[in-house]
């Protein structure tokens, strides 16, 4: 008989990558095989409404804890491990077996704390979205067998290189703050505006637009620099077929969802070596990459790749690549189940 597993994880109704992540596993056949059960624990409302669901899913998850055999908790940074610690100690007391998943990159060093620290000693499989991380809590741990790998997966997405038509557009798609990176690939989209002329830069993303308005005034290409707010469904399926180049110029990253995004539309990344990003780009062979905060750089990157169009047909060539086979929604999702049954 299959293991059953429950799943702790932010509501499905949330911005963010942990919930995109668990819905792709929902569409796999391994949720039905091991019966699993999602457990939201968080929702992007207010105050109330978020104390009401972290309420109202422990009280669900004390009841169904003791009829499930794993419990596979996907967690990020501070807030989000204060919460689910509570729900991996239970586990432990009820003897179930547990899986933690972190979905934070760099930033883990910072905020590394007591509880990050008892979840990877105790838990029975620590995952992680990059080498780097691994070898991180390794390094604070001392532990290495229960810690392994587990990429993201890509959406899947049809028709892609047969009626798409690409636009001028260079597409950032991640919430608007610093850490991000967009107000340097503002700067830097407007350090070369001048010589690729008809070229636009959309930012799709929640977040204050302020700052990044008053930079592409700066730089004379406020009517260039189009800010798109959230995008979902239709429109943002529609803004990354009609795009021509993907950048994400962020300074730390679990593995980013929207570069997955991108590949998974075929469109060649301009990215920053942050992550679990390095385990897999290598530039000018499936990507562009420069240091974080780098703005020259960003600039004759994303210049390179415009002026190139043979260039960005063969990136363009990788990302469908790499979405079809490492970042399989489906391969990935039976590495998920080797995991479960190995514990």
């Amino acid at each position: 008989m299959n293991p059953k597993v429950l799943v702790i994880a932010t509501s499905n109704k949330s911005r963010g990558g942990i919930a995109t992540v668990v819905n792709a596993f929902t569409r796999q056949p391994q949720w039905s095989r091991y019966n699993c059960k999602w457990i939201k624990t968080h929702i992007d409302k207010g105050l109330a409404h978020k104390l009401w669901r972290l309420g109202s899913s422990l009280v669900q998850y004390v009841a169904l804890l003791p009829f499930y055999d794993i419990v596979h908790i996907h967690v990020s940074t501070t807030v989000s491990a204060n919460r689910k610690y509570i729900f991996f100690k239970l586990a432990k007391a009820f003897g179930k077996k547990t899986v933690v998943h972190l979905h934070c990159g760099s930033q883990l060093t910072d905020i590394w704390n007591a509880k990050y620290e008892d979840m990877f000693v105790n838990a029975d499989k620590c995952l992680t979205l990059s080498n780097g991380i691994r070898d991180l809590i390794v390094s604070r741990t001392g532990k290495s067998e229960n810690v392994d790998v587990l990429y993201n997966p890509c959406p899947d997405v049809e028709g892609i290189g047969l009626s798409a038509k690409r636009e001028k557009n260079i597409l950032f798609a991640a919430t608007l703050y610093k850490e991000k990176g967009y107000l340097d690939l503002i700067e830097a989209f407007g350090k070369i505006a001048a010589g690729i002329p008809g070229w636009k830069l959309l930012l799709a993303g929640n977040g204050s637009q302020d700052e990044g308005i008053a930079l592409a005034e700066k730089y004379n290409v406020a009517d260039r620099v189009k800010f798109l707010g959230w995008v979902k469904g239709n429109d943002k399926d529609n803004v990354f077929r009609t795009s021509s180049l993907f950048c994400l110029p962020s300074y730390a990253e679990g593995f980013p969802m929207a570069v997955l995004d991108a590949w998974a539309y075929g469109l060649p990344v301009v990215t920053t070596p942050v992550g679990g990003i390095p385990d897999i780009v290598v530039d000018g062979e499936n990507g562009l990459l420069f240091n974080p905060g780098d703005v020259d750089a960003l600039a004759e990157k994303l210049e390179l790749l415009i002026k190139n169009a043979e260039l960005r047909k063969r990136l363009s060539e990788e990302a469908k690549k790499l979405a079809d086979t490492t970042f399989n929604a489906a391969t990935i999702a039976k590495q998920l189940a080797v995991i479960y049954e190995s514990i």
